[in-house]
C-alpha cells in the first residue's frame, strides 16, 4: 500500500465498516424520491474540504511523527542529581523498645575509688585537690557532677588523664570555700 494512499480520506472511508446494511437501500430510495432536496447535499459538501484538511494533517502526522518539535531541556549544571522523591516519616505500629535505655554511668560507677598515693596526698594538702580513679568512658562534666553529688562539695574544675595501665585518673579541684582535707577525712582517705 502506498504511503500517500494511506493518508487520504478515501482510504479511511474504505477501512471503516458500513454502518447498517439494512438501512442503506431505504436511504437510496429516499434520495431518488426526493429530487427537491438536491441542494442539501451541496451544503454538506462544503465541510468535506475541512475533512480533507483533517486527512492531510493526519497524513502529515503519520509521515513526520507527532514528537518532532520537542526541545531538549536546557541544563545549567554539569552534574546530574537524582530527583527528590516523597519520603514519608516512620509511623510504627508499636515501639521497638519497651522503655528508653537506662544510662549505665551513674555516680557510683563514674567515681570508682580515691587515690591514696603520696603525690595524691600532697595535692590534697597543697592544691585543695582530690584525686580519683574514674570510669574511662566518663567525661569531665560527668565526673564533676558525680563528685558534687556523692560528697556534697563544690567543684571548681576537673583535669583528667589516662594512665599507662588504661585507667582514667581525675584531679578534682574543690572550690575555695570547701577544704579538701575535711572531705578526705570524711571519705576516710586520711
Amino acid at each position: 500500500i502506498n504511503a500517500e494512499y494511506m493518508g487520504t480520506f478515501s482510504y479511511w472511508l474504505e477501512a471503516m465498516p458500513p454502518k447498517d446494511t439494512k438501512k442503506a437501500p431505504a436511504a437510496a430510495e429516499k434520495k431518488a424520491a426526493a429530487p427537491a432536496k438536491a441542494a442539501a447535499p451541496a451544503k454538506k459538501a462544503a465541510p468535506a474540504g475541512g475533512v480533507t484538511k483533517k486527512a492531510q494533517a493526519a497524513k502529515k502526522a503519520v509521515l513526520q511523527g507527532t514528537h518532532s518539535k520537542s526541545q531538549a531541556k536546557i541544563r545549567t549544571s554539569i552534574h546530574f542529581h537524582k530527583p527528590k522523591t516523597l519520603r514519608l516519616p516512620r509511623k510504627p505500629k508499636y515501639p521497638r523498645q519497651s522503655s528508653a535505655a537506662r544510662s549505665k554511668l551513674d555516680n557510683s560507677t563514674i567515681v570508682q575509688n580515691p587515690l591514696t598515693t603520696e603525690s595524691a596526698m600532697k595535692k590534697i594538702e597543697d592544691n585543695n585537690t582530690l584525686v580519683f580513679i574514674v570510669d574511662k568512658r566518663s567525661n569531665k562534666p560527668q565526673i564533676k557532677n558525680a563528685v558534687q553529688r556523692l560528697y556534697s562539695v563544690k567543684v571548681a574544675k576537673v583535669n583528667t588523664l589516662v594512665r599507662p595501665d588504661g585507667q582514667k585518673k581525675a584531679f578534682v579541684r574543690l572550690a575555695a570555700d570547701c577544704d579538701a582535707l575535711d572531705v578526705a577525712n570524711k571519705i576516710g582517705i586520711i
